[in-house]
């Protein structure tokens, strides 16, 4: 496993996780539920902030690996997850729509993992569509973290919509990936 600054800063989002949870089993009586909610949504945004800078500097410093391809997604669907399940505890987010985010990630990370062995990868690479819901569901996720008005704004309210268009868009994203990866499938022969 290499060690460099790329893989160290996937780490770190890992590690942050249980604290972005954990802030959440704080007696609210300790600092306040607002405080306690805005330190584990500020957690969050830094952690989210990992996965582009660890990628940026992978690229721009010549340090992707494959260790490096497998742990970033990793990181990014657990985070997503822990996020979502401590939303749902809290009643900022609808069950079906955490199960719908949750079981689209585990179906394409299994789907990829597939299509990696029997030699067909490329065919479902990370495509816009993937990359507008991940941006949606990053900005909705704060939001309902927060679960305060900000500057006269119902985040709560605002969140939970755009938490509905991300599982509008996942369900749209996986039924492309899926797609994309029938059409490889039926070209394939039969043994394989």
């Amino acid at each position: 496993m290499p060690i460099n600054l790329p893989i160290l800063l996937t780490w770190l989002r890992v590690l942050m996780i249980p604290l972005i949870v954990g802030m959440y089993y704080l007696p609210a009586s300790w600092i306040g539920a607002e405080i306690r909610d805005l330190i584990a949504t500020l957690m969050f945004i830094a952690a989210a902030g990992t996965d582009w800078l660890d990628g940026w500097l992978a690229r721009r410093w010549n340090q992707t690996s494959s260790f490096g391809a497998f742990l970033d997604p990793v990181a990014d669907k657990l985070m997503v997850s822990a996020a979502l399940l401590v939303l749902l505890h809290l009643g900022r987010v609808d069950a079906m729509v955490t199960l719908i985010i949750i079981g689209r990630e585990i179906t394409i990370s299994a789907l990829r993992e597939w299509m990696a062995k029997i030699g067909a990868s490329g065919s479902v690479a990370v495509h816009q569509l993937g990359k507008l819901k991940t941006a949606v569901q990053m900005t909705a996720i704060p939001m309902l973290l927060y679960g305060h008005e900000f500057l006269g704004i119902d985040l709560v309210y605002w969140g939970q919509w755009l938490i509905i268009v991300a599982a509008i868009l996942t369900v749209w994203s996986m039924a492309y990936y899926l797609q994309k990866a029938w059409s490889v499938i039926k070209v394939k022969s039969p043994d394989q």
